[in-house]
């Protein structure tokens, strides 16, 4: 498997993508004008033809098998300017009197735009059929080693949005007990509504004072900054790699949103540079084990590319790379490629 920008041949496997990623995932709405819009921006994101702080850049995941799309990821460049970013921040208010003796510590949300110039890792999506053979390892990561190279293209800081908790029925409890009231929709109709970009109507229905927890149902507080089952090793992934929950949260699911500086990265901070040598002897990587692979990507940024390789194949300064593996690459002998272990390395006490 690879790690390739977008193309303009690639919308109805987009739509495929779209069609199957469910309730909750708003970056990819069922929606062929919207998916389009969005394919038409990376590609000339990829193309500088779009200043750099309003750029999306789109990768998708390539089974050589077959030439499908197995997957996609995005990096937002920043987030807030063509569409109102919205979170809650989870915050606190104290209520205190001497004179009966009560000191309470409250928890409440506060609607809030304070996420807007962010950068933003987003827009993950992996076919069910794929999940396997470390593929969402490669599909997440790929993007870090896209920030490590061209780091100059983005804002300090870098979230993630969590989908957050919903049950089998698709049923929201954070949404229940709060969105409802003021929307008078179903969940899944605003989240469509969202991912489509029409969030005037957030801005026109929402409380603007701050929501206080306790009048939450019991399930709606256990929600939030709680992760949707499946998401739970995205998650996992993320903060292995250094992002921690910042106290905000969707307003619509109450889903968390993580955070990190993008130096302090770990595939961004662990990254070095190799050169390569051409050998079709090279040890194959084993995609059924956990540890021993490497991600490699090359430099370029229009042609960007990303696969998984055997550690056992790097050496002080220099990476062998089968002729199959250069391909993939884009790349020859000779020329300079970005490594970096895919998982964090164990340490022991």
């Amino acid at each position: 498997m690879y790690i390739r920008p977008v193309r303009p041949s690639d919308i109805d496997a987009l739509c495929e993508m779209a069609k199957n990623s469910g309730v909750g995932v708003t970056s990819l709405p069922d929606n062929r004008q919207k998916m389009q819009t969005k394919l038409d921006k990376a590609v000339t994101s990829f193309n500088k033809e779009v200043p750099e702080s309003e750029r999306l850049y789109l990768f998708a995941m390539i089974d050589p098998s077959n030439d499908a799309m197995a997957g996609i990821c995005a990096l937002e460049a920043s987030i807030g300017h063509d569409d109102i970013w919205y979170n809650y921040h989870v915050g606190k208010t104290v209520h205190a009197s001497k004179d009966i003796g009560v000191h309470k510590i409250t928890e409440t949300l506060y609607l809030s735009n304070d996420l807007t110039g962010s950068s933003e890792i987003c827009t993950l999506f992996l076919m069910p059929d794929y999940r396997k053979n470390q593929n969402g390892q490669l599909l997440s990561k790929s993007r870090y080693m896209f920030l490590a190279e061209f780091q100059q293209l983005f804002g300090r800081d870098i979230i993630a949005e969590m989908r957050g908790y919903s049950d089998d029925e698709g049923r929201s409890p954070f949404w229940e007990s709060l969105g409802r009231h003021f929307f008078q929709m179903e969940f899944s109709d605003a989240d469509y509504l969202t991912g489509l970009g029409n969030k005037v109507f957030i801005a026109e229905l929402m409380p603007k004072f701050p929501i206080y927890v306790p009048m939450l149902s019991a399930d709606a507080r256990k929600a939030i900054g709680r992760v949707h089952p499946h998401t739970e090793p995205a998650l996992a992934m993320l903060q292995a790699e250094g992002f921690e929950f910042n106290g905000y949260v969707d307003i619509f699911d109450g889903g968390p949103t993580v955070s990190s500086r993008i130096k302090n990265i770990r595939a961004v901070k662990e990254s070095r540079l190799f050169e390569v040598s051409i050998n079709d002897q090279a040890a194959t990587a084993d995609l059924s084990r956990k540890d021993g692979l490497t991600l490699v990507c090359n430099r370029r940024f229009e042609d960007y590319r990303v696969i998984l390789v055997n550690t056992a194949n790097l050496s002080e300064s220099t990476l062998q790379l089968s002729t199959e593996q250069a391909r993939q690459l884009d790349i020859k002998a000779g020329d300079s490629v970005r490594a970096v272990a895919l998982r964090p390395q164990e340490t022991h006490a």
